[in-house]
């Protein structure tokens, strides 16, 4: 398993278009979708990395503490499903049912989304304000598989209130570690590897 860090985009970079199917109800979702929030939040997970293993049900108690406030939350896989089955759109419309996810499950199948995002890991996080400028991208929290930190969602918690109550984010962020995204050959983005 490669540990792969976050590329870190430039804070304030415009929320890349999106269109990707909803693997648990087959409906496209798009980014106009979340027109009129103050926030949103994209996550790239997958089904097997241990990464996304270890914060699951956070990700999963995380939609439910958000889903009446004025944020939008989608999760993106863009991983290569014929050389990682578990990561197939029926294994994470399985997953997505198991944790309750009160948001969008989509499935990048061109990996063209995790591309304009410059998502290199999973779990990758992006948040992006009213105007869908990036304010927040980096860790969930410090807690990593068999680390003993307890896992809170510490920082991107703070970023999503301080989104959400019209506060400025904290410039300093960590980068997320995982597993790299699993790039279909010959498909590796320029900045994979970095």
């Amino acid at each position: 398993m490669a540990l792969t860090p976050s590329t870190m985009l430039p804070l304030g970079t415009k929320a890349p278009e999106f269109s990707l199917p909803d693997v648990a109800t087959g409906k496209t979702i798009l980014l106009s979708a979340f027109a009129g929030k103050k926030a949103l939040l994209v996550m790239f997970i997958c089904r097997h990395c241990p990464y996304v293993v270890h914060v699951k049900e956070e990700l999963a108690r995380l939609g439910r503490d958000y889903a009446g406030k004025d944020v939008g939350i989608v999760a993106i896989s863009a991983n290569d499903a014929a050389s990682y089955p578990d990561d197939a759109p029926q294994q994470l419309r399985t997953m997505a049912q198991e944790l309750g996810f009160t948001f969008p499950l989509c499935y990048d199948e061109s990996q063209a989304v995790a591309k304009a995002y410059t998502a290199a890991c999973t779990p990758d996080f992006f948040l992006f304000d009213a105007n869908r400028k990036l304010v927040y991208r980096g860790q969930l929290d410090d807690s990593r598989p068999g680390s003993g930190k307890p896992l809170t969602g510490k920082d991107l918690r703070a970023a999503l209130n301080a989104a959400l109550s019209g506060q400025p984010v904290n410039p300093k962020q960590m980068p997320s570690v995982g597993c790299n995204i699993k790039w279909k050959k010959g498909n590796e983005p320029e900045y994979y590897g970095q």
